[in-house]
């Protein structure tokens, strides 16, 4: 379990690690950066969520995270729906999965940067 906050609290690390190990198993950069995003999404859901709750004062960070997921998940699937007559749960759930993946890298320097500035304007 220890392992894991820390991967949570340092994203960045899972998401190199899994891209060198993959990168030197399969030889092919997109499928390592694919698979590195595909990890590191689960990491980065419960860290900005944690930064979250802490900038907020909130116990909400995850269940927030959480229904936006299933929102988009709505939305991809509607427009599936409209567009093609039937729902791919597959390419769906990847492209909600990777749109994640940058919204909460994004969230994750913005609230790590407002948490630092917190911080250090609390100790003047």
């Amino acid at each position: 379990m220890g392992f894991f906050i820390v991967l949570s609290i340092l994203p960045f690390f899972p998401f190199f690690l899994v891209y060198w190990i993959m990168y030197g198993w399969k030889k092919d950069k997109r499928v390592a950066l694919r698979s590195a995003m595909d990890v590191t999404t689960l990491f980065l859901i419960f860290s900005v969520s944690a930064l979250f709750n802490l900038t907020f004062d909130s116990n909400f960070g995850f269940y927030l995270t959480l229904i936006l997921i299933l929102i988009a998940l709505g939305f991809i699937g509607g427009a599936q729906n409209r567009l093609k007559g039937k729902v791919d749960g597959g390419r769906m759930f990847r492209a909600v999965w990777r749109m994640a993946f940058v919204i909460m890298s994004f969230g994750y320097v913005l609230f790590t940067i407002f948490g630092l500035f917190r911080y250090f304007m609390n100790q003047m």
